[in-house]
């Protein structure tokens, strides 16, 4: 028997192997495809995701396959600029740029080479889950080969990332809660030549004209999408051939100036889950939640389920928890998904304005809230924070964020903090505070193995003041963090410290 089946091999599914992997978590896990989808679908992802990467051992790896985000610039019903999105100044707060671009085939290549190389988790592709079924103390799946030939497969949990149509999720009967968003776009991928690179704009567009509301990104090297609103009565099949594809890019390119590399139409829709947990069954990626592209977290969400759920299944199965830690995954993460959905949400309805009246006080108003001088202002600034679940319940604001990380100097130049603390429990410290609050880190369970860290202490010296800067801006002297990077709690006082701490034992 494995301890934790995943069904999906896409990103999320993946990254649950590889998170499970590196803490020997004994795993399964299968999908009907044998090779990586050779076609981009996901295009954004942000600095949290990279994080991850960096703590699966493929975010150097990666570097030849990313680029920074590009600024976001909305124009209105006349052509003028009515908002722009833009990523944070430096030093960033993860040590990573904060918002990226980047070629999806590649990247799924080196998540699978690197599960592949995990002693405790066993791939197998081309293989179908055509039964699903739970007892008290295990989910039993049958699996079937290119042949059609079954045999069953055991484990104590199982993480359903099988996407938006989830035989998994359909087996255990969760329904999908509908958030009210539901429009027919194209989405299409190019790749260009030097000719059609001279013609497009050197940033990323949102075209919010009622006509036809549209989206350009710049993706890396030659790589361009475009998301394209389909009108009342286009066929999506139709206007996906390269002929009418071709006709909606006529604004920007011609024929000789690119290659299409991908087309195809799209219902966008805003979908949550209303149960994260069946028994022994989770849901994760788009097997729980779909949302509209328009900040590119669609892929982003399913890694981050993945993040917060695998740390915890695997303080369950080693014994530093009981079962009851794993209801925290659906309430933290639905609460997050649902409340994100809704902001993109709000993003694709001021992009997607039809009525043209509505459009021109959509651009008054936004130009009145700026004075009339357009600002940037951080996608990171949209991203919620976790309430409720595995949290310290004092209300601080810095609970449920993700704490920063630091370029940490070293005898061989600077490193990432992460590298140097790893992703376990952490209690860091403000500089001084080591005498305040180490008695009461004695206090946490031993199975927490909780890392004490204080700012400046040696050995731990920073180089980009990020930490400094997050204390001073929290008004907190110890910040326990969990091994998601979220900040469990944020104290003053060894007394809340302790408190916390005796809280966590199992």
């Amino acid at each position: 028997m494995f301890d934790v089946a995943i069904i999906g091999f896409g990103p999320t599914g993946a990254v649950a192997a590889g998170l499970l992997g590196l803490q020997g978590i004994r795993t399964f896990v299968c999908d009907e495809l044998t090779e990586v989808y050779d076609k981009p679908r996901a295009i954004a992802l942000d600095h949290e995701i990279m994080r991850v990467f960096q703590q699966l051992g493929i975010a150097q790896a990666l570097e030849p396959f990313m680029e920074p985000f590009t600024n976001s610039e909305f124009y209105g019903v006349d052509g003028q600029l009515i908002k722009c999105m833009s990523t944070v100044a430096p030093p960033y707060p993860l040590a990573f740029s904060p918002s990226l671009v980047f070629t999806q085939p590649a990247m799924e290549k080196l998540l699978r080479e690197r599960v592949g190389g995990m002693s405790s988790v066993q791939v197998e592709l081309g293989c179908k889950v055509t039964g699903l079924q739970q007892s008290d103390d295990a989910v039993t799946l049958t699996v079937a080969d290119a042949q059609g030939q079954t045999r069953e497969v055991s484990a104590r949990y199982l993480i359903a990332c099988d996407g938006a149509s989830s035989f998994a999720r359909k087996q255990v009967g969760i329904e999908l809660q509908d958030l009210g968003f539901d429009e027919p776009w194209l989405v299409v991928d190019v790749l260009v030549n030097n000719k059609g690179l001279a013609k497009l704009p050197k940033v990323s567009v949102q075209y919010c004209e009622p006509q036809r509301p549209c989206t350009y990104v710049i993706g890396p090297k030659n790589h361009r999408r475009w998301e394209i609103a389909l009108n009342p009565g286009e066929d999506p099949q139709a206007m996906a051939t390269p002929e009418a594809t071709w006709k909606l890019l006529s604004r920007w390119l011609q024929p000789d100036e690119a290659t299409l590399w991908r087309q195809a139409s799209y219902q966008f829709h805003a979908l949550v889950a209303k149960d994260w947990r069946h028994k022994r069954v989770f849901l994760a990626g788009d097997a729980a939640h779909q949302q509209p592209p328009f900040l590119g977290q669609g892929m982003c969400q399913g890694i981050r389920d993945a993040a917060n759920l695998c740390w915890k299944l695997a303080d369950v199965l080693q014994g530093r928890a009981s079962d009851a830690l794993l209801d925290s995954y659906g309430t933290e993460r639905k609460g997050h998904v649902t409340e994100l959905t809704s902001r993109i949400k709000g993003i694709g309805q001021l992009v997607g304005q039809r009525d043209v009246q509505k459009a021109r006080e959509r651009d008054a108003r936004l130009l009145a809230e700026c004075g009339g001088q357009v600002k940037p202002m951080p996608r990171q600034n949209v991203q919620p924070a976790l309430v409720g679940g595995c949290l310290d319940g004092s209300g601080h604001a810095a609970v449920g964020t993700l704490f920063p990380q630091a370029w940490i100097e070293q005898a061989t130049g600077p490193v990432r903090m992460d590298e140097l603390l790893a992703c376990g429990w952490r209690l860091l410290l403000q500089t001084g505070a080591e005498a305040a609050f180490s008695q009461a880190a004695a206090h946490a369970h031993p199975g927490l193995n909780l890392r004490v860290q204080g700012l400046n202490a040696p050995g731990f010296q920073e180089s980009s003041g990020v930490l400094e800067a997050w204390f001073e801006r929290m008004g907190c002297q110890a910040a326990l963090v969990r091994p998601d990077h979220y900040v469990y709690g944020a104290f003053n006082t060894a007394q809340d410290l302790q408190a916390a701490l005796l809280a966590l034992r199992p």
